[in-house]
């Protein structure tokens, strides 16, 4: 025993003064890799594969290192080889013309001038048989593991996924390949495979332990996570606990696992560890134009108030900071309660008062109100609330005009962007539809906006992106000169048509500018990618205000064009400058520029 142990220690010293004394390999290291009759692709594969075809890249100096590569390269070739179908090849790797499988690691030489690697790969084998079961009725095994198709071993390893998973879905959580039998026939080039699956039994739902330490009461997590007790198990129902629950954005991560054993009475626990994100964020926000001056804001939120993932939002906003119009603002505060009703609702409460300095007028505003969401998914989600907002005005209609309103609003947003930064693909809807009762001789009516966005991917990974926004907006029931004026619509500035100053297009009212009681907006980009940071945007946006509460022929409109540069800052979005210029309409002269953060839309 004490002699074997004498030898490893000796054979560690050796391997060690190896590495330690080889000599650095020669500059003039050459490297080839020859693969006679294999596709281009395949040959691409195996020289991405090969350590020892890339030694200069990898930096590996030593001959011992370069031999400990090529040693490593037989299993990776005859893998990737498998991989495309090719299961009798044969691999030679020499150095300097030596057979690397045939050199002693204990000896090796004092230099190595040359690799080189041929493959022959023999003939592509097709499967004889592919045979898998059981499987559930449901299940869909790939077409590629199929008598006669090529015998990929990615094909073997998808059909033995599809096969599990389905067995998953069908509430067997330890569900796993038995065995495999996989043979290869040289003479005929066939290879026949037959998988066994072990479904295991049918289990539901049992209890969701929570581990750990949360600043989340367990109460609350529970309330939150809606976790199925007693329901046949399903990966999507695991799948939405998780998603309840990191929504309320109060964690910076969540794990469910289940146990590795049923319960006697065929049911499943789950084990639940959190991580809490740090309690308060604080934000800022900036964005500067050439006409409206600077605008600064900032957040504040604290992701768990009351113990109960309660999310509370504090925001404040300074605008025309330098402007032509006078400085103006908005404070508001919003409280979310995940836990006060199902796992997929959540309450809220609204707080805000704004003063609103604007050219056309002027109103200071207020609203209290409280409302529930309901999440149907990640990407869509809908709310509703009651609400009474205050608002004292001086417009085109008069001076001191005050308004009391109970409101009703509601909203729907659905987005299926494939990137909410910056998007190359998809769309994204938000919808408000808020009928408002008029109190104190008030009149009633409804406001309805619209906000729609498509992007198109027309070149390739994004680097040529058509955009497109359409945003509608109507006023029905009261008059013009009924209607409280941040209610009515107005066409100018970043958010509707750049190259025109802000809310610049009205209805005239005598020498005065009203908002108008309908809008149509439509905005078109071209962003094209000129480097991994920098994309350059085309612009042309129209907008369209009317008297009445849908847009018509002779409604008036005006809009802007230009160019613009973003500069991709990575997770923060991108740096936005717009130049543009009017177009059409009489609202505007000369050059007006925008810089923000992230895309216009």
């Amino acid at each position: 025993m004490a002699s074997s142990s004498r030898w490893k220690a000796t054979r560690n010293s050796i391997v060690a003064a190896c590495l330690i004394l080889a000599p650095g390999y020669a500059m003039a290291l050459e490297t080839s890799l020859k693969a006679p009759g294999a596709p281009d692709e395949l040959r691409q594969r195996l020289e991405n594969g090969s350590s020892a075809f890339a030694a200069k890249s990898r930096s590996l100096e030593t001959p011992l290192e370069l031999l400990s590569a090529a040693l490593s390269d037989y299993r990776t070739l005859v893998q990737i080889l498998y991989d495309e179908g090719y299961f009798s090849p044969v691999v030679n790797i020499r150095l300097d013309g030596k057979e690397a499988a045939n050199i002693d690691p204990l000896n090796t030489p004092s230099s190595v001038n040359a690799i080189d690697i041929t493959v022959k790969t023999g003939p592509i084998f097709r499967f004889g048989q592919a045979d898998i079961s059981p499987v559930t009725p449901e299940t869909v095994i790939p077409d590629t593991y199929a008598v006669g198709q090529t015998a990929k071993t990615g094909a073997i390893r998808d059909a033995a996924s599809a096969a599990v998973d389905a067995w998953h879905d069908a509430g067997h959580p330890k569900a796993d390949i038995g065995s495999q039998n996989i043979r290869a026939q040289h003479a005929n080039a066939r290879l026949n495979a037959a998988i066994a699956v072990a479904p295991g039994p049918k289990l539901t739902f049992g209890k969701m332990h929570i581990q750990g330490e949360s600043d989340v009461t367990p109460t609350s997590i529970d309330k939150i996570a809606g976790f199925p007790t007693g329901e046949v198990y399903s990966p999507a129902q695991v799948q939405k606990v998780g998603t309840r629950l990191r929504r309320t954005n109060a964690f910076n991560s969540v794990s469910l696992t289940e146990h590795d054993t049923p319960n006697p009475d065929g049911s499943l626990d789950f084990d639940a560890t959190f991580e809490d994100l740090p309690k308060r964020r604080l934000t800022f926000g900036a964005e500067l134009s050439s006409r409206n001056g600077m605008d600064l804001s900032a957040n504040w939120i604290h992701r768990n108030l009351f113990g109960g993932a309660e999310r509370f939002r504090f925001e404040a906003r300074i605008r025309n900071i330098g402007g032509v119009e006078d400085i103006d603002g908005r404070i508001g505060m919003r409280l979310d309660r995940p836990d006060t009703l199902g796992p997929d609702d959540n309450t809220f409460y609204l707080a805000e008062i704004e003063r609103r300095n604007r050219t056309h007028y002027n109103v200071t505003r207020g609203l209290v109100g409280i409302g529930a969401r309901r999440t149907f998914s990640p990407k869509l989600y809908a709310e509703a609330s009651f609400a009474f907002s205050y608002a004292n005005s001086d417009d085109a209609f008069g001076s001191n005009r005050t308004f009391r309103y109970l409101t009703l609003p509601f909203r729907v947003r659905l987005d299926e962007r494939d990137n909410k930064v910056s998007a190359t693909r998809g769309f994204y809807v938000d919808a408000r539809l808020t009928p408002f009762v008029g109190l104190s001789k008030t009149k009633s009516g409804g406001q309805l906006i619209l906000d729609g966005r498509g992007y198109w991917d027309i070149g390739t990974e994004g680097r040529l992106v058509l955009a497109g926004r359409l945003q509608l907006g109507s006023v029905i029931g009261p008059a013009l000169n009924e209607v409280s004026p941040d209610l009515l619509f107005f066409s100018g500035g970043a958010g509707t048509v750049r190259g025109q100053p802000y809310e610049s297009l009205g209805i005239p009212v005598g020498s005065k500018v009203s908002g108008g009681r309908s809008f149509l907006g439509l905005t078109a980009e071209v962003r094209g990618k000129v480097t991994e940071k920098i994309t350059l945007v085309g612009f042309y946006d129209v907008g369209t205000v009317g008297t009445d509460s849908f847009v018509a022929s002779g409604s008036n409109s005006h809009s802007g064009a230009g160019l613009g540069v973003r500069y991709d800052v990575g997770g923060l979005g991108a740096l936005r400058l717009d130049l543009a210029y009017p177009v059409s309409g009489s609202t505007g002269e000369g050059l007006q520029f925008y810089i923000g953060i992230g895309q216009a839309f």
